[in-house]
């Protein structure tokens, strides 16, 4: 199966989604680009809504959004039924993201100056894995039960 990613941004991070684009290509995955390429006005949610409804269609590992902090696209996408959208802030956080949350989207910010690159976080949390022991899915049925 082709590895997949899906990833849109608003004009807040065009740079970092550039950059996060080069870097999943270059391990190997096809990154459906839906965001933005030139520093146009673009609204986080509508961009967090194209990028949600792409992923549930399928065929993704997962998805990517990206706007000035990262925070209101996370908050958007986190309203798409089905998503489990992660802001991390360093390379343990973007692991534990997915061992215990199984996130399914990473959210980042083109204007927040991280302490790990964002590459190192996008790594940290591809070579991770869901910990589906009984405690942490239990606690991820729990988040999806919320929007019952």
């Amino acid at each position: 199966m082709d590895k997949r990613v899906v990833i849109a941004n608003d004009h807040g991070a065009v740079e970092l989604k550039n950059r996060i684009a080069r870097h999943l290509t270059e391990l190997g995955y096809s990154v459906d680009d839906l965001g933005i390429t030139k520093n146009e006005t673009a609204d986080y949610p509508d961009q967090a809504v194209k990028a949600g409804k792409a992923f549930l269609k399928g065929d993704y590992e997962f998805g990517i959004v990206c706007c000035g902090t990262g925070v209101g696209i996370t908050m958007a996408a986190n309203k798409i039924k089905g998503i489990r959208c992660a802001l991390p802030q360093n390379n343990f956080a973007a692991s534990m993201a997915k061992e215990h949350n199984n996130a399914n989207f990473l959210a980042f910010g083109g204007r927040i100056d991280y302490s790990d690159p964002v590459e190192g976080m996008l790594d940290a949390f591809i070579n991770s894995s869901f910990n589906n022991e009984n405690r942490h899915s239990r606690r991820v049925d729990k988040i999806m039960n919320i929007e019952k």
